[in-house]
């Protein structure tokens, strides 16, 4: 009998012991795993952020933060393409000579995938946060509107593609950040390695 109680002892404890370091384990790799995560401070300097497009309706548009800023992600309609030819000669920068974005996005659409546009939400006059007026005729900014970025701050005026109108205070075109798509559904923001101009 004394044999039968240590046997059924002796197996308590294996288990026991076992259970134990194996929620131990496990709670020791959890801080391991973590730290694989960017940091909220990389993050905030620049860890690339990944947008779901698929959830972004024809028209609208969403905002995220990437280095501190706000990055806009706007889902253009065909309508709104429409626009982008028309006005090229109340344009500063039409052909987004100068280098407020990746080779891959000096076209017209100043984008990869002409349906989606990527900017940088900040207004290069100043650095005020123009708002969207993607209604043509908007009564703040005029009758002949067809639809775009307006900085309510000094004036400045950025068509449908970022792309700064002239006799605006701001120099130059809304900034294009690094990005890239990752399968269909998805543009991870600061990062682009692997696309091509």
């Amino acid at each position: 009998m004394t044999s039968d109680v240590d046997l059924s002892r002796r197996h308590f404890l294996i288990v026991a012991t076992t259970v134990t370091g194996t929620v131990g384990a496990v709670l020791a790799t959890v801080p391991f795993i973590s730290s694989w995560k960017p940091s909220a401070r990389a993050q905030a300097v620049g860890a690339p952020v990944e947008v779901d497009i698929s959830k972004i309706d024809p028209g609208s548009m969403v905002a995220i933060k990437w280095r501190g800023k706000a990055v806009w992600v706007l889902h253009r309609t065909p309508q709104m393409l429409a626009t982008l030819g028309k006005i090229e000669d109340q344009l500063r920068d039409p052909f987004s000579n100068e280098p407020q974005q990746p080779a891959y996005a000096a076209n017209e659409q100043r984008s990869i995938r002409s349906e989606f546009l990527v900017l940088v939400g900040v207004c290069t006059h100043l650095g005020c946060v123009p708002l969207e007026k993607f209604q043509p005729g908007d009564p703040e900014v005029g009758a002949d509107w067809l639809g775009g970025f307006f900085c309510p701050c000094h004036g400045s005026k950025f068509d449908l593609s970022g792309r700064v109108y002239k006799g605006v205070p701001a120099p130059t075109n809304l900034v294009v950040p690094p990005h890239r798509y990752v399968g269909d559904a998805t543009v991870l923001i600061g990062n682009d390695s692997g696309v091509t101009g």
